[in-house]
């Protein structure tokens, strides 16, 4: 929200300079993100009254411009079209400087001739005083301004717009009122009180109002007003106060309805009542409803979206955006106004849901005093009045569901333990009673308060001793080291810790990266189409619309980042949650991704420039892998997965059971995502590889070791792992050590074949094994690869 410190000081003006006056919101949780001067720099510019206007005799856009600043007669040449006689407009005398930025030289107005004509001076726009960015003629001031006055006493441009960055729970600070409350109480000042003249009900006419949602609508209040003048013009002090709020003026019926939304917090809305008909009902939509809103766009509403219809149709989305059907235009004359309360849980996320964000939406969905809605009515109701006339009739109201009034009991001895501080009962009173808490009760030990109607936040004792932290100072707490018994929680020597994972990726020279768990529905659909991502109801954008399914999208995708900026060597992993539906249910699943792409060591002057491949991921994967498991327990299957290559894809199974995937990136994905380096990926399962089989202590045995080699013949095509399976199965109890040590295919065997050597190593706990023991399990295992895969021992 961004408020102008000078409409701010019109409620409460606590004797703090604007720095200071920032600290206090800051330290009073209502963070301050920014201020600006509402102006640029500038001496030497009045108030100027342009007496007469000539052209120009040498060019037909300029006007020859007789100006007054109230004690001599100034000859200045102008080319504003909108400059005419007794307009009252910023006169730049000589000599006044304009800088127009902090690291800018001043700009000094001088005598000079324009067209062969003398111009003393310089008649300015809002754009030259720094007010708005750009401009079509000069501004023009109220008659009622002192010609000859200086400018910024004029205009009062001695403010600051302030920006403050609010919480969710603090909708009551969206409007002046709550902020000067805060300020007031924050300062110890008095607030002055909303104070304005009653308008008049001099016509009878209404316009029926009911609720059909009386939960989600529990309040809505209407009024008619018949033959306003659009063709007037909001005031300049209303349009001033619009701006340095960051609202822009549109027409005098909008600029009345958002003034009343910064002075009040309250939205509204106005609808051309020529344009509405039968009735005005506050309903749910129907299915298949459509609605063109004030920007133009049509949107198909869902079913649990929030309508005010009258009889035939929709006219506007509850809480959010009008339709333009029943807009306010140039020829309207009679207008309905609109003010409601609509409950939080009704409007929350419902625009984002359209793709929009409204102030009207942004203080609903954060919660609006369900109380305000006939002041802000008769607030809005005067000021339309004053600006535009017409004739204004009775208020309508609906009453649906009302929230019920909430109190809250404080027992004084919680402040002292959770503050640390001693707070008299008078104090504790004052600070709630200047934050609108009603004293319900108070015995000495326990008070009870009654919570406002605009404070939504507030339900519990946790919550006022807060309001009172906010208010005593966050600073003037004391500083006190904590006490309380504290547990060590046991840690299971079987489980590993994802740190534990990390370090030793981290070891083999990847970088940990983070990615968004949102990602872009067209690189899910790409990457894994048989993975239906699961879309979000309110996405932050369009490219981050679906949950991810895999890490390995984020991966891919920073692996692109990075090749654009010429970074040939990757080396990346992730740990985090992805999404998948289950029926109704949506399963979260906890893994762990890598990406290698490029040189498989650091360009060094000793080191080769080899690639990266399949085997060095499958190495740094087994190195994981080794952390908790025993050897054998988990295998590489040869398989197909999503965006892997078909020929250079493994699944990772332990126990029979798939725990992740390994492989290279397909090349048409390569090449559809422009990726041009080698990428290989895994992707793994946290919860298995986080087990760890505890190690059992034996006996060391004293009695040597026997090895022997074996060297077999076997088909191309069948997997080590499988081979080193079958060997185990029928090596015995005391096989120590496996290895495959070579692999040989060339022209000294078929085509189809390949020799494989094995080492294998045994050790008796209580003996030496004999010849004769070792020949026994050789043959077994010979007689078990021929019988399984039709090897032979290579001669």
């Amino acid at each position: 929200m961004i408020f102008s410190e000078q409409w701010l000081r019109e409620w409460v003006s606590p004797e703090l300079e604007t720095q200071q006056l920032i600290d206090e919101l800051t330290m009073a949780g209502l963070e301050v993100d920014g201020a600006t001067p509402v102006a640029r720099q500038f001496s030497g510019i009045v108030v100027g009254l342009v007496e007469s206007v000539e052209p120009h005799p040498d060019a037909d856009k300029l006007s020859l411009c007789s100006v007054s600043d109230g004690a001599d007669s100034f000859q200045v040449v102008c080319g504003a079209p909108n400059v005419r006689a007794g307009l009252k407009v910023p006169f730049a005398k000589l000599g006044a400087k304009i800088i127009e930025s902090t690291d800018a030289k001043p700009f000094k107005i001088k005598k000079a001739k324009i067209r062969g004509i003398e111009s003393n001076g310089m008649l300015c726009s809002s754009e030259e005083l720094g007010l708005e960015e750009s401009s079509d003629g000069l501004l023009e001031l109220h008659e009622n301004t002192s010609v000859g006055e200086d400018i910024r006493s004029a205009l009062n441009l001695d403010d600051t717009s302030i920006e403050l960055d609010l919480t969710p729970n603090r909708g009551d600070c969206l409007g002046m009122i709550g902020l000067a409350r805060e300020v007031g109480v924050i300062a110890r000042q008095d607030v002055k009180p909303l104070d304005f003249p009653l308008p008049k009900e001099s016509i009878k006419d209404e316009f029926e109002v009911k609720i059909t949602a009386k939960d989600a609508c529990p309040r809505y209040l209407g009024r008619v007003i018949k033959n306003i003048n659009l063709n007037s013009e909001s005031p300049l002090w209303m349009k001033e106060k619009l701006r340095r709020s960051g609202l822009r003026s549109i027409d005098p019926v909008v600029d009345v309805t958002n003034y009343v939304l910064m002075e009040l917090g309250q939205p509204m809305h106005a609808f051309d009542l020529a344009k509405l008909e039968g009735h005005i009902d506050v309903r749910f939509a129907k299915q298949n409803e459509k609605l063109q809103l004030l920007d133009g766009k049509e949107i198909e509403l869902t079913p649990d979206t929030l309508l005010v219809t009258d009889a035939s149709r929709p006219v506007a989305m509850a809480g959010i955006m009008g339709g333009i059907a029943t807009a306010v235009s140039d020829q309207t004359q009679h207008v309905f106004l609109e003010c409601a309360f609509f409950a939080p849980l009704a409007v929350a996320g419902k625009a984002r849901s359209y793709g929009m964000h409204t102030d009207a939406s942004h203080r609903y969905e954060r919660g609006v005093d369900y109380q305000l809605q006939r002041t802000a009515m008769q607030r809005a109701t005067q000021l339309l009045l004053e600006i535009c006339g017409g004739d204004a009739g009775p208020i309508t109201e609906a009453i649906g569901n009302l929230p019920e009034p909430i109190e809250v009991r404080l027992k004084h001895s919680s402040i002292s333990s959770l503050l640390g501080i001693q707070m008299e009962p008078e104090e504790v009173r004052d600070i709630l009673g200047r934050l609108g808490f009603g004293l319900v009760a108070d015995d000495g030990e326990v008070l009870s308060v009654s919570v406002p109607s605009y404070r939504f936040d507030v339900s519990i004792e946790a919550d006022l001793i807060e309001e009172l932290a906010r208010i005593y100072g966050y600073n003037n707490l004391p500083q006190t080291g904590g006490l309380g018994n504290q547990s060590l929680s046991s840690k299971p020597e079987s489980h590993i810790e994802l740190g534990q994972i990390r370090q030793q990726l981290v070891a083999l020279g990847y970088q940990e990266v983070i990615t968004y768990s949102f990602i872009e529905p067209s690189l899910a659909d790409t990457l894994f189409p048989d993975q239906p991502g699961v879309s979000l109801q309110n996405p932050i954008s369009a490219d981050m619309a679906v949950m991810r399914t895999s890490i390995l999208p984020g991966l891919i995708s920073t692996l692109k980042y990075n090749e654009n900026r010429q970074i040939e060597r990757i080396r990346i992993f992730e740990s985090g949650l992805v999404f998948q539906q289950s029926g109704e249910e949506i399963k979260q699943t906890a893994m762990l991704a890598g990406l290698v792409s490029g040189n498989k060591m650091p360009i060094n002057w000793n080191n080769n420039k080899d690639l990266s491949d399949f085997y060095d991921l499958k190495g740094d994967v087994e190195l994981l892998l080794a952390l908790g498991l025993e050897p054998g327990s988990y295998t590489f299957v040869s398989a197909e997965y999503a965006c892997f290559h078909s020929g250079q894809c493994a699944r990772i199974e332990r126990d029979g059971a798939t725990v992740g995937h390994i492989g290279a990136l397909h090349p048409a994905m390569q090449r559809k995502m422009g990726i041009t380096g080698n990428c290989y990926l895994f992707e793994v399962e946290l919860a298995p590889l986080q087990k760890r089989r505890l190690p059992a202590a034996g006996a060391l045995s004293k009695f040597p070791e026997v090895s022997r080699d074996l060297a077999i013949l076997i088909g191309s095509n069948y997997a080590a792992a499988d081979v080193l399976a079958n060997v185990r199965e029928n090596a015995g109890d005391y096989l120590t050590d496996l290895r495959i040590f070579d692999v040989y295919q060339g022209d000294a065997v078929a085509k189809d074949k390949k020799s494989i050597a094995l080492g294998l190593t045994w050790q008796h706990p209580s003996r030496t094994l004999s010849e004769d023991d070792i020949n026994t399990i050789i043959s077994k295992c010979v007689n078990g690869l021929q019988d399984k895969f039709n090897a032979n021992l290579r001669n």
